[in-house]
């Protein structure tokens, strides 16, 4: 196979999230500790992950960042908007997922870290408070070329060769996609003339690929999964990705469900209850927003399970969600799982599940891989939709012709897969007869 040219990751690699509040603090903190030897990167594949080529004979099994050309930590910087006007530390201390000994090892680095002042909109996010650093304008698009030039800006006195920007903001209010945002054209008008359905954080969308600015947005948001923005990435050559993060109890859903299907044990309800007392809680408070996490979490089994496909096992499954905001528990989120399963002849079984996590700590490594990955992407000549990069969203986008795949493990598979085809190696297709010929 012949690899695909890719640039080198030569110079700074700016890392720009719209957002400073638990997600984007830890992921800071946690690459800052990695860098002065306090801690391990553990959760991100593109720093501990390994990719087999060749055959099983051939014992070849090197670490991603060194088998493709990935910026080093080293070589990172960290920036972003808040409506919250606190650094990079305080927000930190406030969010209360880092100990307060571990931030104090990164306390110079994060407390550099200060917000600029943030696109925001009470109208998509109504229970966020303290929203006090925010940008005034005459139009949308007045406010979307403030970004532009914080971008440049940013790039500018930070010495970076290149950008991404990965969304790290709070989830916005369930919107479904209208006239707007049907073609880059109908978007840019209603940019000018400040259209209310345009959200807070298609401007940042949009800000970043018009400064040539690769976008992955972390969050349920309607954001890039629309006509205008695919538009506008192939137009200007860039990769786009998304959306939200795959944390928690999708995670464990996503693990869970394949295996169910692969051995065709029916499933005839699964009840998902959170409790959680971040800013993401609060936030989720709002039904509006609600509603945006719940339509990405609840499509992830539909897919997986195809009850389409198996009437007489999925056909009839019950799936509830609820998110409940709990703040004694901070970032300690626990989800429960309630899962009603018959396998031979009909017979019930359960599963019951009760994952303790913290958010925060799940998606830190996500955000740092896909900051890496975007950027390789880029320098890749890639363009439009990463569906590769699935394997880290609940609600992954897909071309329209298609439907997006859920799947945990087809998802590893089609990444690293991807790896392997973007540098002249061959694909695996675990078929593995070749070892049985004579």
């Amino acid at each position: 196979m012949t690899a695909v040219d890719i640039r080198p990751a030569s110079g700074k690699l700016g890392v720009l999230t719209p957002g400073m509040g638990a997600v984007a603090t830890t992921f800071y903190a946690g690459v800052f500790a990695v860098r002065k030897g306090l801690a391990k990167p553990f959760g991100s594949l593109t720093q501990l992950g390994h990719i087999r080529l060749g055959k099983r004979t051939e014992h070849r099994n090197p670490m991603i960042k060194d088998f493709v050309p990935l910026a080093s930590l080293d070589d990172l910087v960290f920036g972003g908007w808040d409506p919250i006007p606190d650094d990079a530390y305080s927000a930190a201390m406030r969010a209360g997922v880092l100990t307060p000994q571990d931030l104090e090892g990164v306390k110079e680095e994060l407390a550099a870290i200060k917000p600029m002042p943030a696109v925001f909109s009470h109208d998509w996010v109504k229970l966020l408070t303290g929203a006090t650093n925010v940008k005034t304008g005459s139009s949308t698009m007045d406010l979307a070329e403030q970004l532009m030039a914080d971008i440049t800006r940013f790039k500018q006195e930070n010495g970076c060769d290149r950008l991404v920007m990965v969304w790290c903001g709070s989830t916005e209010a369930f919107h479904r996609p209208a006239a707007v945002h049907q073609s880059l054209a109908a978007f840019e008008k209603g940019l000018r003339e400040s259209d209310p359905e345009i959200a807070p954080s298609q401007v940042y969308a949009y800000a970043a690929l018009r400064s040539g600015v690769p976008f992955a947005n972390g969050a349920p948001n309607l954001t890039v999964d629309l006509p205008c923005m695919v538009e506008l990435a192939n137009e200007v050559g860039l990769p786009i990705a998304g959306k939200d993060y795959k944390t928690g109890q999708t995670l464990i859903k996503t693990i869970l469900a394949p295996g169910l299907k692969a051995r065709l044990i029916g499933v005839s309800g699964w009840f998902s209850t959170n409790i959680l007392g971040n800013r993401d809680g609060e936030v989720l408070d709002d039904p509006e927003s609600f509603k945006s996490k719940e339509v990405s979490k609840l499509g992830v089994l539909e897919q997986i399970l195809q009850p389409e496909v198996y009437p007489d096992l999925y056909g009839n499954l019950y799936h509830k969600i609820r998110i409940n905001y709990y703040p004694p528990r901070g970032d300690n989120k626990e989800g429960w799982d309630n899962i009603d399963i018959f396998g031979w002849l009909g017979y019930p079984m359960q599963i019951k599940v009760d994952f303790l996590c913290k958010d925060s700590i799940l998606a830190a490594p996500i955000v740092l891989d896909l900051a890496l990955f975007m950027d390789l992407a880029a320098r890749a000549g890639q363009k439009g939709i990463q569906e590769w990069l699935s394997f880290y969203f609940k609600s992954p986008q897909a071309a329209p012709e298609l439907y997006p795949e859920n799947d945990l493990f087809i998802q590893s598979t089609k990444l690293k897969n991807t790896l392997r085809h973007w540098m002249g190696e061959d694909l695996i297709t675990h078929l593995g007869t070749e070892y049985y010929e004579e």
